[in-house]
């Protein structure tokens, strides 16, 4: 592998709006390892490193087709540069900040993110992702999984206090949206725009409208990615911590007011709106508000 090459920063969909930074893939840091030897949950695949640069290093297990880092090292690089630029780095002194891209073929359901905060994957920010196949419409699943990184490991903060009223998917659904309308993949944006804003989900309560009635009213009126920036800062400044992590998990009244202080403005009763009239109550939202008086609006 040669240390700099022209990168096709062609991906899926309608071309680019976010300035990836050049087309040059440039290799400036120490290369990632050729193996990696998985030790997490049932995985236990030798991996194959099969393309890197500064961002991003792709490890295959031996059934994926070789020929998927095509669409796959433009895509994820363009991913974790306008997640990098946007939300901030997710590294420090002792690691290098890309995204390690892990896909089978054949084996594992699902996937799982890691953060360089945690020993389970060596300290490396990663999107494990099965079980394939990979053709190059398959941004879906690596793009979720890169959402859980970036709300994990936000400011340098290890956890996500609002991963428990979330859940796995809704805040993955805000950044889903966010990058595809940002770099340029427009009819992928319109099909997830579509599928989020029809479904309903069952937490807090049966019926609720997490994208259409919350998340994407935030992303409009409040400054796209923007909102979701100053929530995750107003996190890390404000909600409690145990030395590098958060110590606790948001209650739905906090997450609403710290939102609220991310938007600038009142968010219940549009909160009311998306979960139902006591998703948060009056009382729950007045003693959010006066847990964490630093939150204005």
């Amino acid at each position: 592998m040669s240390d700099a090459r022209v990168l096709d920063v062609a991906v899926p969909g309608d071309g680019s709006v976010f300035d990836t930074g050049g087309a040059v893939d440039v290799r400036t840091l120490p290369p990632p390892p050729v193996t990696w030897q998985e030790h997490w949950f049932e995985h236990n695949q030798v991996l194959q490193l099969v393309d890197y640069n500064d961002d991003i290093a792709i490890y295959f297990d031996a059934d994926v087709d070789r020929t998927m880092t095509a669409w796959m090292l433009p895509f994820l690089t363009n991913v974790w540069r306008y997640t990098r630029a946007t939300y901030g780095e997710f590294k420090n002194a002792t690691t290098d900040g890309r995204l390690y891209g892990i896909f089978h073929q054949g084996r594992y359901s699902g996937g799982h993110p890691s953060t360089y905060f945690d020993t389970s994957h060596d300290m490396r920010n990663v999107s494990d992702c099965g079980p394939g196949p990979w053709p190059a419409a398959s941004i879906d699943l690596p793009s979720h999984e890169t959402a859980h990184v970036v709300e994990g490991a936000n400011n340098g903060v290890h956890g996500s206090p609002a991963f428990g009223v979330w859940m796995d998917s809704k805040w993955a659904e805000f950044y889903q949206y966010d990058l595809y309308v940002a770099l340029g993949l427009t009819s992928d944006a319109d099909r997830v725009f579509t599928r989020y804003t029809n479904g309903t989900d069952d937490f807090p309560q049966a019926g609720s409208h997490w994208f259409r009635d919350w998340f994407y009213p935030l992303w409009r009126d409040h400054g796209h990615a923007q909102v979701m920036v100053r929530f995750f800062q107003l996190l890390a400044q404000h909600f409690p911590k145990s030395g590098g992590s958060y110590s606790r998990d948001l209650t739905l009244a906090e997450f609403v007011h710290f939102m609220s202080g991310a938007a600038q403005v009142n968010m219940k009763a549009q909160a009311n709106l998306a979960f139902g009239p006591n998703f948060p109550t009056d009382v729950q939202f007045d003693a959010a508000r006066a847990a964490f008086p630093q939150v204005t609006y």
